[in-house]
C-alpha cells in the first residue's frame, strides 16, 4: 500500500506509541485521524475523543474519520492500559473489575475499532494485489512472557496475539491484512518520568541493543508493515531480543 495515499485511523494516537506513529504517518503523506479518550493530537491530525469500548460512540467516531478523510484504508490499534494485580495477593484474590476493566479497554476495545475500520476499508478499491485495508494491533511480549502481577495484562495482551490469524482470514476475502506488534520496554511517557537509574535497571536484561525502545522504531515497523503486502496474519516481537524471566 503507498503509505502517501493511506487514510488512518490511530486509536491512542495523543500519546505514546500512538502518538510517534501519527507523527511517522504524517511526515510521510499519510491522512490520520487520532482516536482517543483526552488530550491533543499532533499538527495536521484530524481528533475524535471516544471510549474504544463503548460500541455506539466508537461507531460515531470511525464514522467520522471516514468521512472526513474520504475514506479509512490503516487502523493502527494503541489504545490500551497497563495494570498489575497478583492473582492472589496479601488483600486477597484479584479484583474482578479490575481483570474485567484490562481485557475490556485491550482486547475488546481492539476488536470493537478493527471490526467498524473494517467494514470502512472493505468499501475502497483495491490496488493491484486486491488489497483495500490493513489493520495492525498493538500485543505485548507480556502475552508470552508475563510477569508477576500481569495475569489481566497478559491475558488481554495474548488475546490481541490471537486475533492475528483468524482475523486475517476473516478478511482475506476483503484484501484487509491484519497485523500485530508486540513490544517490549519502550520509552514511553510513563517510563520517562521514572529515575534515569530505574530506566537504565530496566534496559538491562535487553540483549541487543542494550536499551529501552524508541517509539519511533515502533512507528518505522507500522510504516514497514503498511507497505509490505505479504505480511499478514502474524504478531512481530520488537523487544531487542529481550525475554523476561
Amino acid at each position: 500500500m503507498d503509505i502517501k495515499q493511506v487514510k488512518a485511523i490511530v486509536t491512542g494516537g495523543a500519546s505514546g506509541l500512538g502518538r510517534a506513529t501519527v507523527e511517522e504517518l504524517l511526515a510521510s503523506g499519510a491522512a490520520v485521524t487520532v482516536l482517543d479518550r483526552a488530550g491533543e493530537a499532533p499538527e495536521g491530525a484530524g481528533f475524535q475523543a471516544v471510549d474504544v469500548t463503548d460500541p455506539a460512540a466508537a461507531e460515531a467516531a470511525v464514522a467520522a474519520a471516514s468521512t472526513a478523510m474520504g475514506g479509512v484504508s490503516l487502523l493502527v490499534n494503541c489504545a490500551g492500559i497497563a495494570t498489575g494485580e497478583k492473582t492472589l495477593g496479601r488483600e486477597g484474590p484479584h479484583s474482578f473489575e479490575g481483570f474485567e476493566k484490562t481485557v475490556s479497554v485491550n482486547l475488546i476495545g481492539t476488536f470493537n475499532i478493527a471490526r467498524l475500520a473494517a467494514a470502512e476499508m472493505a468499501k475502497n478499491a483495491a490496488n493491484a494485489d486486491g488489497e483495500r485495508g490493513v489493520i495492525v494491533n498493538t500485543a505485548s511480549i507480556a502475552a508470552f512472557d508475563g510477569q508477576k502481577g500481569q495475569a489481566a495484562y497478559g491475558a488481554s495482551k495474548a488475546g490481541i496475539a490471537g486475533l492475528s490469524l483468524p482475523m486475517a482470514r476473516d478478511l482475506a476475502r476483503d484484501g484487509i491484512r491484519v497485523m500485530a506488534i508486540a513490544p517490549g520496554i519502550f520509552l514511553t511517557p510513563m517510563l520517562m518520568g521514572l529515575p534515569q537509574e530505574v530506566q537504565d535497571g530496566l534496559a538491562e536484561d535487553v540483549t541487543f541493543p542494550r536499551r529501552l525502545g524508541n517509539p519511533a522504531e515502533f512507528a518505522a515497523l507500522v510504516k514497514f508493515i503498511t507497505s509490505c503486502p505479504y505480511l499478514n496474519g502474524e504478531t512481530i516481537r520488537l523487544d531487542g531480543a529481550l525475554r523476561m524471566q
